[in-house]
C-alpha cells in the first residue's frame, strides 16, 4: 500500500509541475506577444520612382536576356539591373532626392508587360537615412494599381513587412524612362 501510495504521490507531482512549467510557458508567450505588438510601428512613405533608361547615363541597364527576347512582344527573358533616384516629389530634377532604388527587374510575363521586382529602398536623406526595405513582386506595368510586398528591411525598418502600391505617373513609350509613385505601407 505504501509503494502504491508514493507512486501516486510522485505522479501527482509531476503532473502538477509540467502543469506549473505549461502555464509559466503560456504566460511568457503572452507577455512577449503583447509587448511586440505595442512596440510595432506602421510607418507610410511615399516617393517617386525614377527608372531612366535612356540618354548617356541610364540608372537602367540590361544585363541579360533570352534568345527570343527581341522578337517577344513583352521583353519577356530581359533582366535590369537598377540603381534608380527616389524622390520626394514627381520632378527628378526639381524635387528632393531621398535615396535610391537598387536591385533588378525582370520581364518575367511572356503575354502581357509583367515584370518581377527584387529592389532595396535605401534612404539617404530625411528621418530615415541609413534605412532599407526591400520590395518583391509582380508588377504588371500597364496596371492602374500594382501591388508588392515589403518582405524585410534595415535600419529603422529592422524586422520590417508589409506592401508598396506602385501607380505610374508618366511614361515615355519613345524613351522607356519612367516615373512611378510608391506609396510604402510598413510594419517594424
Amino acid at each position: 500500500y505504501t509503494r502504491i501510495t508514493a507512486a501516486k504521490h510522485h505522479l501527482l507531482n509531476r503532473k502538477i509541475m509540467a502543469s506549473a512549467a505549461l502555464f509559466f510557458v503560456f504566460l511568457a508567450l503572452a507577455t512577449m506577444q503583447s509587448q511586440t505588438a505595442s512596440s510595432e510601428k506602421e510607418t507610410h512613405l511615399k516617393v517617386y520612382w525614377h527608372d531612366v533608361v535612356s540618354g548617356p547615363d541610364p540608372t537602367s541597364v540590361p544585363v541579360a536576356q533570352a534568345a527570343t527576347t527581341n522578337t517577344s512582344k513583352t521583353a519577356f527573358g530581359m533582366v535590369m539591373v537598377i540603381d534608380d533616384p527616389l524622390s520626394e516629389g514627381p520632378g527628378l530634377n526639381s524635387s528632393r532626392l531621398m535615396g535610391r532604388a537598387q536591385g533588378t527587374y525582370i520581364a518575367a510575363g511572356n503575354d502581357q508587360l509583367a515584370l518581377l521586382m527584387n529592389m532595396n529602398f535605401v534612404f539617404t536623406a530625411g528621418k530615415y537615412n541609413g534605412s532599407s526595405v526591400a520590395i518583391m513582386g509582380r508588377n504588371a506595368v500597364f496596371t492602374k494599381v500594382r501591388e508588392m510586398a515589403i518582405i524585410g528591411g534595415t535600419g529603422v525598418f529592422r524586422w520590417a513587412r508589409g506592401y508598396a502600391q506602385a501607380r505610374t505617373h508618366t511614361l515615355d513609350l519613345m524613351t522607356g524612362d519612367a516615373t512611378v509613385e510608391y506609396n510604402i505601407f510598413i510594419r517594424h
